[in-house]
């Protein structure tokens, strides 16, 4: 029977971290520009509670398990390809996302910071699908297994990985790795997109990588 429930198999496997980065990933961030002080933890607390605790340290140890065994990382960030954003997606427009080329807010944040030679792409839209090559270069890469995890679960995390089941992909996506602005809103978002992809936590997946690879501390 055909099925999405296939282990990683490391050669042909690639993680790629969602939008972890300084725009919404960061409490300084620009999506969190004009909140009050007042009104902050009570709109984002859960999140960046979840982010810091949960979803920050679990993708380090995806990382770092990634760059062991040689799997490639890569990492999207919304960023404009112009300093004014003239290049970007409608909604992007109409919902105020303005990241211009080259700015804090387009870096990824410092504690999953890329090393030299890790691929960073930015995009204007929500799915990396769209508004960027990255097809192209994973198949340049000899990649067949995605392994997704970032934010916003129930948006461009969602995006991707119906887009990359679409053109052939394995995805799996780690469910403790991605996160979105509500509990509510996350769990849905798991339940809806199971049909695309594979589903593991981050303890699951080091533990099949380690017995695949016997590398893990």
């Amino acid at each position: 029977m055909l099925s999405r429930d296939h282990p990683l198999h490391v050669p042909e496997s690639a993680l790629l971290v969602i939008d972890m980065q300084n725009f919404s990933a960061h409490r300084d961030g620009g999506a969190y520009k004009g909140v009050p002080d007042t009104e902050f933890d009570a709109r984002f607390g859960w999140f960046f509670k979840t982010l810091e605790q949960g979803v920050i340290p679990n993708i380090r140890r995806l990382q770092a398990a990634c760059r062991r065994s040689g799997v490639e990382v890569l990492y999207t960030t919304i960023e404009s390809l112009t300093k004014n954003g003239r290049d970007r997606g409608l909604d992007y427009k109409r919902l105020g996302f303005d990241v211009p080329k080259g700015s804090w807010d387009g870096r990824v944040i410092d504690q999953l910071a890329p090393e030299d030679d890790e691929i960073v792409l930015p995009k204007s839209s929500s799915s990396v699908f769209i508004s960027t090559h990255i097809d192209y270069v994973l198949r340049n890469l000899g990649i067949r297994q995605l392994v997704i995890c970032g934010m916003e679960t129930d948006d461009c995390v969602e995006s991707a990985i119906r887009d990359a089941a679409d053109l052939g992909y394995l995805v799996t996506q780690v469910t403790d790795a991605c996160a979105t602005y509500s509990a509510e809103r996350h769990e849905a978002a798991l339940a809806a997109i199971a049909g695309h992809c594979r589903q593991v936590t981050t303890d699951a997946l080091l533990a099949e990588m380690d017995a695949a690879v016997g590398t893990w501390a």
